[in-house]
């Protein structure tokens, strides 16, 4: 995969970042909605210093959280694509799916139309035998991406998030599981 390269699905674009996507970025992130299963709402140089660092795994892997562009309509929506897990867990390290999409944008299957085509790269072009997933117990729009995707659940796989402090109600997260087998069959 080149510098330029991107996903496309039906209604998105999955590309590098640029820019002018910062301050949309920074606008999802200071949501209280957005990052209610998150953390905090994020400030602008915290938001950027994110999409800093989302754009240099990018670079250095050609591969990670791709902006969404809804080609046409909206220039950026937030982000889908797969990320290291590399914290200290029974399942690490794992690569992630993951998506945070602008609120306005909820509802209209962006996120799972965004994770499948990342699936598919996963399995496909990395060569990856499994992808996971994680939030928090109560993200429940996100774990029915997660279903909707085919994951599976194991309550077994329950963990507290290491990078999430002890006593804070976001700690204890729900693994989901999906290997190659289930995704092409």
């Amino acid at each position: 995969m080149d510098e330029g390269a991107e996903l496309r699905t039906s209604r998105l674009l999955l590309r590098r970042w640029r820019d002018d996507d910062r301050e949309p970025f920074a606008a999802l992130n200071a949501d209280p909605a957005v990052m209610e299963h998150l953390s905090a709402p994020l400030r602008r140089e915290e938001s950027d210093a994110l999409a800093d660092r989302i754009e240099s795994g990018l670079e250095e892997r050609e591969w990670g959280l791709w902006a969404v562009e809804l080609p046409g309509t909206a220039a950026f929506v937030g982000f889908v694509g797969l990320n290291p897990a590399s914290f200290d867990a029974p399942f690490t390290p794992a690569v992630e799916v993951g998506w945070r999409l602008a609120r306005e944008h909820w509802g209209r299957g962006y996120a799972t139309e965004g994770a499948r085509a990342t699936l598919d790269f996963g399995f496909d072009t990395l060569a990856l035998d499994e992808i996971v997933s994680f939030t928090t117990r109560s993200n429940t729009r996100s774990r029915r991406v997660m279903q909707r995707l085919g994951m599976r659940h194991d309550p077994a796989d329950d963990f507290d998030h290491p990078n999430v402090p002890s006593g804070d109600p976001l700690r204890p997260h729900v693994l989901y599981r999906l290997d190659r087998a289930q995704w092409r069959g």
